[in-house]
């Protein structure tokens, strides 16, 4: 897909790996609508933006109310009179064994968040981005195809996402395209420091440094674009994690291993 002239929505936009795709898209000159639940630190990247010569609307959103999903995508139509591509980034995350999980409420969170929010603003676009021939891009994880110690219930609803995602490319085959970015440790976002604890709380939470095998925002975004451009369907941020799917089906006990020595890295 050319970017220049297009009009992508951006979810999670206030911050991390959404705030700074917004910023890329719009220097390759895309038109971006910016939604996140922050009005205040949404309206603060879309003046970057603006400021930097490029076009940037905000709209308050919060995507587990499937009315200001609506909203959002008309909000973007009135604007731009189309909608291209549609970036599902917001999401919450966890650290904790399930065993030591005082209250699972918080289960509910983050399935509205990471995959009911994903449902609602793609049924709301999904229209549109037929009449475009668009692209649905999902932040993803490795974590959305394995189990993950600490992660039960944010692996849950990257499964839910997953095979959502997979059912609506086949659907749509014709019409849209769909890349799932899978995504290893991200450098620069708050993804950890928001994350549901034990205690069912996020202001609680242990920020984790990231471990030398992490990766930075910016080659993250420049690789998703990447892909954006090149019409992928699935890309592997790093490269390594595509080695997991073989893994997984010839030689799980040996992936297994892996993931729990590096969630003991990650501890430390």
């Amino acid at each position: 897909m050319e970017i220049k002239d297009k009009v992508f929505i951006v979810t999670g936009a206030s911050s991390g790996i959404g705030e700074e795709l917004s910023k890329q898209l719009a220097l390759k000159g895309a038109y971006v609508v910016c939604a996140a639940r922050n009005i205040k630190k949404l309206d603060m990247v879309c003046s970057s933006i603006n400021d930097s010569g490029g076009s940037a609307i905000s709209v308050q959103t919060d995507i587990t109310d499937q009315t200001q999903c609506q909203k959002m995508v008309e909000t973007a139509i009135l604007a731009y009179n189309k909608i291209d591509g549609l970036v599902l980034n917001a999401g919450i995350s966890m650290w904790a064994k399930f065993d030591e999980i005082k209250d699972i409420k918080f289960f509910e969170t983050i399935m509205n968040t990471n995959y009911l929010g994903s449902v609602f603003c793609v049924h709301s676009a999904l229209p549109h981005l037929k009449k475009s021939h668009g692209t649905i891009v999902s932040c993803s994880t490795a974590q959305a195809i394995m189990g993950f110690p600490n992660h039960s219930g944010y692996v849950a609803s990257k499964h839910a996402l997953h095979g959502f995602l997979s059912t609506i490319r086949m659907e749509n085959k014709s019409d849209i395209t769909i890349l799932e970015a899978v995504l290893s440790w991200i450098r620069g976002t708050n993804l950890r420091g928001n994350s549901y604890g034990p205690d069912g709380n996020t202001k609680n939470s242990i920020i984790r440094k990231h471990t030398s095998e992490s990766v930075s925002l910016d080659a993250c975004v420049r690789k998703i674009i990447q892909g954006i451009e090149k019409n992928k369907t699935k890309i592997y941020i790093p490269r390594k994690l595509s080695f997991i799917p073989f893994l997984k089906v010839f030689f799980n006990r040996l992936l297994e291993k892996k993931v729990i020595g590096a969630i003991k890295k990650n501890k430390e």
